[in-house]
């Protein structure tokens, strides 16, 4: 429930005029939140000069006020860091503490989401990675075969993922240790899951920054995703919510590998209007 002190609010209108759903008015001077229009997004809270508003179905003492210094991030530094993030796939062995794992998932949890769902879900994998390699090696060979066997299915890049799939299996069953090509010996994973499908895609963008502000190293695994929603036991290893999809799965670990310098990347297409 969204609360005004009164004896606080001075009547500027500022929370009137940030307020998108239009819950709130003034009367008598004083700012008034129709509570029952209201999505608790919080931008009142974050507009107003005396900090006379307060709501209580989060936990107010995340609130922190505004300063230069811890905040603001000069835009050619953080470009860079943006052009100097790989996806990578060699790993230490290395186990990735929790307290990191959990700050990733902070950069998620304060990511943007439509009409402030907050429908962003996480499983984090360690303990029973070993479980769950296993099932995403056979369940993308089992895809694969089924591909091949499929008459109708022509298209030469689905038959290309098919073969490999089946060699990765075959080669893992070989040597796990030396042969993982799908999570690379990584010693943690996270997954993300939604209803919404862009607001667990921002929120794993977010994730993949705070990653590596963080020394850690991650790559999006699309094969696991592939696999997890083909395969129920694998939703129920890793408890997808209940009407939430499999949106990303970051593989995640101390990276094994030094880069020296960004690369390149095709022009921009941009049309001006």
């Amino acid at each position: 429930m969204m609360k005004v002190n009164k004896e606080l609010c001075i009547g500027c209108s500022k929370c009137v005029k940030e307020c998108f759903p239009s819950c709130i008015t003034i009367i008598d001077k004083k700012a008034d939140i129709q509570d029952k229009s209201c999505f608790k997004c919080g931008h009142c809270i974050a507009v107003c000069p005396v900090n006379a508003i307060s709501m209580d179905d989060y936990d107010m003492n995340e609130v922190i006020d505004y300063n230069k210094e811890d905040f603001d991030i000069p835009p050619e530094k953080l470009l860079n860091f943006i052009k100097f993030r790989r996806s990578i796939r060699q790993f230490k062995q290395a186990d990735v503490e929790n307290e990191k794992l959990k700050k990733i998932i902070e950069a998620g949890r304060f990511t943007q989401t439509a009409t402030n769902m907050q429908d962003v879900s996480y499983t984090v994998v360690k303990e029973t990675l070993p479980n769950l390699k296993e099932m995403t090696y056979e369940t993308l060979k089992n895809i694969g075969e089924d591909m091949l066997a499929d008459p109708n299915q022509k298209n030469p890049a689905f038959r290309r993922y098919a073969l490999m799939w089946i060699n990765m299996y075959k080669e893992y069953q070989k040597n796990p240790q030396e042969n993982d090509k799908l999570f690379f010996n990584a010693p943690s994973i996270i997954v993300v899951s939604a209803s919404s499908e862009i607001n667990g895609a921002l929120a794993s963008s977010n994730m993949e920054l705070m990653t590596n502000a963080l020394g850690l190293g991650t790559f999006f695994s699309g094969f696991f995703v592939r696999a997890a929603k083909a395969n129920p036991e694998i939703q129920k290893l890793i408890d997808v919510p209940e009407g939430k999809e499999i949106i990303s799965c970051m593989v995640i670990g101390y990276p094994n590998v030094t880069y020296k310098r960004t690369v390149p990347r095709k022009t921009a297409e941009i049309n001006w209007k």
